[in-house]
């Protein structure tokens, strides 16, 4: 995919997030996350169950950046984390022509003891789906699971990213995966200046938390959390 193709879905889908106000940003009023996190930017993608237009274009966008990025049959399945990836994944699968499963956290302690719902073959290609990645911790415990029941899984895809957690990344290129997002915080805080959402001071003090979010934390009286979703 080309940059431009890249930046023009980012910035369409940060608007679109803006819009829904699923992405907000309170540089002057931080939120406290339970983490013990202090940041100046906030994102529920869960939002967009109550939004269809917004979401179906969402996953337009995601079918065409997947088809680009990895290519147009490079999944046999996709598979929604519990519990936010799921309807994410529905949705998807939808757009794909694709069947779904779920993964659990954990085995569901009774019954069939389960952590993965629907059936797929061994060696079935599986996308993995979550709403968004911060450091990418939750997503190996799922690749971990469909990988042990001999799915194989090369993708992850978020609605999105972060972005400011590098180890993250590492973490999931280290196991083999890629991780594919439609937009980062960078990608929002680029259009809320564009279209002059914010001024200056805010764009700088939230590219500061960007730049150094433990540091930016600390400064405004929060924590540092050993591990984030």
């Amino acid at each position: 995919m080309t940059t431009s193709a890249i930046s023009d879905i980012a910035a369409e889908t940060a608007r679109l997030l803006i819009g829904i106000k699923a992405v907000n940003l309170r540089p002057h009023e931080p939120f406290i996350f339970t983490s013990g996190r202090a940041s100046p930017v906030y994102v529920d993608c869960r939002r967009l169950v109550s939004f269809p237009k917004e979401r179906k274009r969402l996953m337009r966008l995601g079918a065409e950046l997947l088809g680009r990025a990895a290519g147009p049959k490079a999944f046999d399945y996709v598979a929604g984390g519990e519990t936010a990836g799921i309807p994410f994944a529905a949705w998807l699968s939808d757009e794909l022509g694709l069947p779904m499963l779920y993964v659990r956290k954990k085995p569901k302690g009774f019954g069939r003891n389960a952590q993965i719902e629907g059936e797929f073959p061994p060696g079935a290609r599986v996308l993995l789906v979550e709403d968004l990645a911060t450091d990418g911790g939750s997503k190996l415990v799922f690749v971990k699971a469909l990988r042990e029941a001999q799915g194989l899984v090369a993708h992850t895809f978020v609605i999105f990213h972060y972005g400011i957690f590098p180890e993250g990344i590492a973490r999931l290129t280290g196991e083999g995966v890629r991780l594919h997002a439609l937009a980062t915080w960078a990608d929002v805080v680029a259009v809320a200046e564009a279209d002059k959402l914010l001024d200056a001071k805010a764009v700088a003090e939230i590219r500061a938390y960007l730049k150094d979010p433990d540091r930016w934390s600390l400064a405004q009286g929060g924590k540092v959390p050993v591990a984030e979703g």
